[in-house]
């Protein structure tokens, strides 16, 4: 069990770093960077549990501050306390929490999530769907309402809004232009990978 979990946890690393370190993971849009690499640790928060989930959730978000800070975008100040935060010429230590804390969670919440959704359809494959689609809802909101909240003035600068209602319009944006594409990509990749890795799983068990 050990040897199988040591293994799989290399290889679910091994992607988060090709994903963090390449193109592929992180793409520019701007204002932000989109990412996938929320999807491997999704599937292996379901399949190895919530500390290895945390653990892979944990070198997420140490690869978004080094991404922030080696190609930084208008918006790496909340990803990066080496990025002076916009209207001043220092940078933050909670830029380690934004970066951080919600990709830690992002391994924690679906081993749960889907446990208590299975309870409840009683059916694998919707759950494994649901699982992997309202935990990157999650993560989006998590990532982007805590830039609002502890870097409000800076973000509001940053995408031209003059309140609130400007801020969350802000939000809204970011999620439907790129964090619904995430959710069903999370979703599928989910439902699609987890059942046939189970069965390899339980075969040398």
């Amino acid at each position: 069990m050990k040897i199988r979990e040591f293994t799989l946890t290399t290889v679910f690393l091994a992607i988060i770093l090709l994903f963090a370190l390449t193109p592929i993971g992180f793409i520019h849009l701007g204002v932000i960077k989109a990412t996938i690499i929320h999807v491997p640790i999704i599937i292996a928060s379901i399949l190895l549990g919530p500390k290895i989930g945390a653990f892979l959730g944990l070198a997420f978000g140490i690869s978004s501050v080094v991404t922030n800070t080696m190609a930084p975008t208008l918006l790496s100040f909340a990803f990066s306390p080496a990025i002076p935060v916009l209207g001043t010429s220092h940078g933050s230590m909670w830029a380690l929490f934004v970066a951080i804390v919600p990709r830690v969670m992002v391994g924690v919440l679906p081993h749960y999530l889907y446990q208590w959704l299975q309870k409840v359809l009683r059916k694998e494959k919707m759950s494994l769907f649901l699982t992997g689609l309202f935990t990157t809802v999650f993560h989006t909101f998590f990532v982007m309402g805590s830039i609002a909240l502890i870097f409000y003035d800076a973000y509001s600068k940053a995408v031209g809004a003059d309140n609130m209602s400007g801020v969350i319009l802000a939000i809204l944006a970011v999620f439907f232009s790129n964090g619904i594409a995430e959710a069903i990509l999370a979703a599928f990749a989910a439902s699609l990978v987890v059942p046939p890795l189970w069965k390899v799983a339980k075969k040398y068990k």
